[in-house]
């Protein structure tokens, strides 16, 4: 068997108790190299085979779990942050699928969830965004047409930038271009939960220089909005005095429980 399991964003005690149990009963472990912290092959026993893939073509990734299912092991492929975003899983999958070997899959918690962490940030304040939208600009790996940052940026929506840092002045010109104004609220969020974590607020036009003055030129995320500012926005409607749910009967804001 296979598990396809989330190691979170960085920091060792945010991978799933479900992921830390799997990798705790693992005998074969492949690892997504420096992004999954080292920490957290610490839970493996000792006679855990740990094989680094960052190293590896996805062939050799294969050749090791079909090794592993005729020996009878239980193998974890140890992703980054959560698995089903930017994670190369489904190609993996497929192969497995070919040959006959069993799968599921255990999430983590992704990067933009950590960064929101610790900037203690929500996506979706109403009246300011009430969307995220998670993308990438394109690299070695395309990015449809339709999907490209300037169409995203016409929304106005919150967003999380992956894969993008050695391309941020190309970047804050095409979310311009897109929509967003010069001074729209970003954040650059340098190994989000990780011990070493940086983040940065700034602006969409000055992203780039944010991460020459600081010499981030990897691992990094780029979060944009008018969210960052948390201001301007309106109260959930959801906790409002006046407003009655199947738990909780709704009463006029003259009778409703004043804080001092």
């Amino acid at each position: 068997m296979v598990y396809f399991v989330g190691a979170g964003t960085g920091a060792v005690d945010l991978i799933t108790v479900r992921g830390m149990r799997l990798l705790e009963q693992a005998d074969v472990v492949i690892y997504a190299g420096s992004l999954v912290n080292p920490e957290l092959l610490a839970y493996t026993g000792k006679e855990c085979q740990c094989y680094n893939s960052a190293t590896m073509t996805l062939e050799e990734v294969i050749a090791v779990m079909c090794r592993a299912q005729k020996e009878g092991k239980m193998t974890v492929r140890l992703h980054t942050g959560e698995p089903s975003i930017y994670g190369a899983v489904r190609e993996q999958m497929d192969e497995l699928d070919k040959r006959g070997i069993p799968y599921e899959s255990c999430p983590g918690v992704s990067a933009c969830f950590g960064a929101a962490a610790s900037l203690n940030l929500e996506y979706t304040l109403p009246d300011v965004s009430q969307s995220l939208i998670i993308t990438r600009m394109a690299g070695r790996t395309s990015v449809p047409e339709r999907e490209s940052i300037e169409s995203f940026a016409s929304h106005h929506a919150s967003m999380a930038i992956y894969l993008s840092t050695g391309m941020l002045e190309e970047l804050s010109g095409r979310l311009i271009a897109g929509g967003y104004e010069k001074d729209t609220p970003a954040v650059l969020v340098y190994k989000a939960t990780w011990p070493d974590e940086e983040a940065y607020i700034t602006t969409v036009e000055k992203l780039a220089g944010v991460a020459a003055e600081h010499n981030i030129t990897k691992t990094a995320l780029v979060l944009v909005g008018d969210v960052i500012a948390h201001r301007d926005y309106a109260k959930s409607r959801l906790y409002a005095a006046d407003f009655a749910t199947e738990f909780r009967k709704g009463v006029s804001k003259e009778n409703a429980v004043k804080c001092d």
